[in-house]
């Protein structure tokens, strides 16, 4: 990497934290008002967007881009317009920015509150999803935030074309420019250098495949929220209903498979699977899914393929399913504590004790029982957008709002106190 462009990092990382002072000073007015305005300039520049996403899109083509990895690459008029209403929605949400969690007065007279304040300057370290520069961007403006984006290179073109257009739209309000940073390069040296920024980056947020976010908890001496990979499973018990279990395995698995809230692992008890394995065989034939099974599964289910070590452990991110059949409950919890995520696992069954006893002792940031786990979503949560899902455990875990963008600080007033 050139001289030039390390010095155009650390510039730009400086210039978003003098705008964050600016943007930290903004009423919730202000900042509603230019998120949507921000979405009104997204949705009328809609073919320069797709015109710069085409090009992604046939790099993407040419080196041979999964199915699921081009879907989540590729823009359309429509998933511009949701990430405008997207803007809009999070316009419309409580402002976290001035609340006051607890106050109190000492003996003394000094007044004591607890105060939500912006965090400062994010960074955001991403992969092929162009939406995230737009969720990313709205959720930290309007937390009071500056913002640096680095995407991935796949999506270089997407992404500069959509910060060209946030930048239009501000050029006309009180937030400058310099709050949405884009780091242009594609060269990994700039995305190594923004680990170590701490003093002008307050957190890092990577979002995207493993690999990603291991470089990043790894090598960053700025603090991480650390986003994570979706090795989700569905448990079907013994005494699940047939058809809201059949129907949660399809919503699950195929309504967006390339997405990290899909289900990955089915972890089926014996009695139900024996019972109703004529179901589970036609609803994953109708469905083009491709079981990778342990020995009973292969043994029961044409087609299927038996699972190596790794059908347990990565993302499928398509129409594959791990299946595993188990003797109890507890095994299945036992599987779910060696290969799960921590991100997203649910119990299908009409037993309350057993989906008790299961939503306590698995360890998920999301537990669900006898509903899908797409819903693991900022916006199906009712969040508005979200920058992105935490599975880790410390300042915010699940899908992260506006919130989570925040920190606390303790603001003490006075006549004269000293101690």
């Amino acid at each position: 990497m050139s001289l030039l462009v390390e010095t155009n990092v650390e510039t730009q990382v400086k210039e978003a934290k003098k705008a964050a002072k600016v943007v930290g000073l903004l009423t919730t007015e202000e900042k509603n008002s230019i998120l949507k305005h921000i979405a009104n300039t997204l949705e009328s520049n809609v073919s320069h967007i797709l015109e710069a996403n085409n090009k992604d899109l046939d790099q993407g083509r040419e080196k041979g881009y999964t199915e699921a990895y081009m879907d989540r690459l590729a823009l359309s008029e429509d998933r511009i317009a949701d990430f405008a209403n997207g803007l809009r929605e999070v316009a419309e949400l409580e402002d976290p920015v001035g609340d006051i969690l607890s106050d109190w007065t000492l003996e003394n007279g000094l007044q004591v509150e607890k105060v939500r304040v912006p965090l400062g300057v994010i960074g955001m370290i991403y992969e092929a999803r162009p939406n995230v520069t737009v969720d990313a961007t709205g959720l930290a403006l309007k937390s009071g935030n500056a913002i640096v984006l680095k995407g991935g290179s796949s999506a270089i073109n997407s992404n500069q074309a959509i910060v060209d257009v946030i930048h239009k739209a501000l050029k006309t309000t009180s937030i400058p420019e310099q709050a949405v940073q884009f780091i242009a390069s594609t060269d990994r040296k700039a995305t190594q250098e923004l680990f170590t920024m701490k003093e002008h980056i307050d957190v890092l947020i990577p979002r995207g495949g493993a690999s990603l976010i291991n470089a990043v908890v790894e090598n960053a001496t700025v603090p991480v929220l650390e986003t994570g990979v979706g090795n989700c499973h569905l448990y079907i018990d013994k005494d699940a209903d047939i058809e809201k279990a059949l129907s949660i395995v399809v919503n699950a698995k195929t309504d967006r498979p390339a997405v990290c809230n899909a289900a990955e692992t089915l972890i089926v008890h014996e009695a139900w699977f024996h019972a109703n394995k004529e179901a589970l065989i036609n609803m994953f034939k109708e469905n083009g899914i491709t079981v990778h099974g342990d020995d009973t599964v292969v043994e029961t289910i044409p087609g299927a393929v038996k699972a190596g070590h790794e059908d347990w452990t990565n993302e499928y991110l398509s129409l594959d399913i791990a299946v595993k059949v188990v003797a109890d409950m507890d095994e299945a919890i036992d599987h779910i504590d060696e290969f799960g995520t921590k991100h997203s696992e649910a119990i299908i069954t009409e037993n309350k004790e057993t989906a008790s006893k299961f939503v306590k002792l698995v360890d998920a940031a999301a537990v669900y029982h006898n509903a899908s786990t797409r819903f693991t979503d900022g916006g199906a949560l009712g969040f508005g957008a979200e920058i992105g899902i935490s599975t880790q455990k410390l300042h915010a875990r699940g899908p992260m709002g506006l919130p989570a963008l925040t920190t606390v600080k303790f603001q003490m007033t006075g006549n004269g106190q000293i101690r």
